[in-house]
């Protein structure tokens, strides 16, 4: 990807006369712009329309942009530029552990920005990416944070949820006991294995057609768990119904989170 015309650029920026200064630079070189003045409506637009690159300020009325960076991350890897007036390195390292590519001050040189911009997109790896993964038997909406299965929402505790996304947004791919522990709970519990055992139970109790035999929360023993988006051969008879116990509203357990 190169930023060539038609690259499509989400900025996020509540202050209304520099989205629009911004709007206006960009489409006279080329670019298409989607602007959002909130958190909310930039997290949706990107679910809607992907872009190609995000800009997006720190200081929104709803959210801090440091959280649309994060929610975007849970399903996408558009590279992200954060644009904003705090210039304390605490700040820029928050938004660059969140998941930002770049870090630019204002005020700031529209010719530096575009440099950015341009460099942020040749970066960029050609990926298809969907903010939502579908099963035989549930569907995951990474955007909104949501599961619903035979068109009813299964409620999920945060942990349930955090552990899920890990999963899910590696389809396929084996994730380590120790990364999901570090991921979900933090570094301190990269030890901690029964939390993994009794979370992955609760999500299979809530997700898979019959939670002894999981068919998409696999266990790789002694390694890490995979979640697998299609049934495997040995599980295509099982009737495509809602999962076995989807239970409503679950109450978080104590997990040093």
């Amino acid at each position: 990807m190169t930023g060539s015309p038609k690259a499509r650029v989400l900025i996020v920026d509540d202050d209304p006369q520099l989205l629009r200064a911004l709007s206006i630079n960009l489409r006279a070189r080329g670019y298409d712009v989607v602007a959002a003045s909130d958190g909310a409506a930039a997290l949706a637009a990107a679910a809607r329309e992907p872009a190609d690159v995000v800009v997006v300020d720190l200081g929104l009325p709803d959210m801090d942009g440091v959280d649309v960076v994060r929610g975007l991350r849970g399903w996408s890897t558009v590279p992200i530029i954060v644009l904003s007036a705090r210039e304390t390195q605490a700040d820029k390292v928050a938004a660059l552990d969140a998941g930002a590519d770049d870090y630019v001050t204002k005020p700031f040189g529209m010719d530096e920005l575009l440099a950015r911009l341009r460099a942020a997109l040749r970066r960029a790896a050609p990926v298809t990416e969907t903010p939502t993964v579908a099963t035989a038997h549930f569907s995951v909406d990474l955007a909104a944070k949501r599961v619903t299965a035979a068109g009813s929402e299964v409620r999920l505790t945060p942990t349930e949820w955090a552990l899920l996304e890990a999963l899910v947004r590696r389809p396929g791919k084996l994730v380590g006991q120790r990364q999901l522990l570090r991921e979900v709970w933090g570094p301190a519990y990269d030890t901690q294995t029964n939390y993994l055992r009794v979370y992955m139970a609760q999500l299979r109790r809530k997700l898979e057609p019959d939670p002894s035999a999981p068919a998409y929360l696999i266990t790789e023993a002694g390694m890490g768990y995979r979640f697998e988006p299609r049934l495997r051969p040995a599980d295509r008879s099982a009737p495509a119904g809602p999962p076995a116990a989807a239970h409503a509203g679950d109450d978080d357990h104590s997990d040093g989170r």
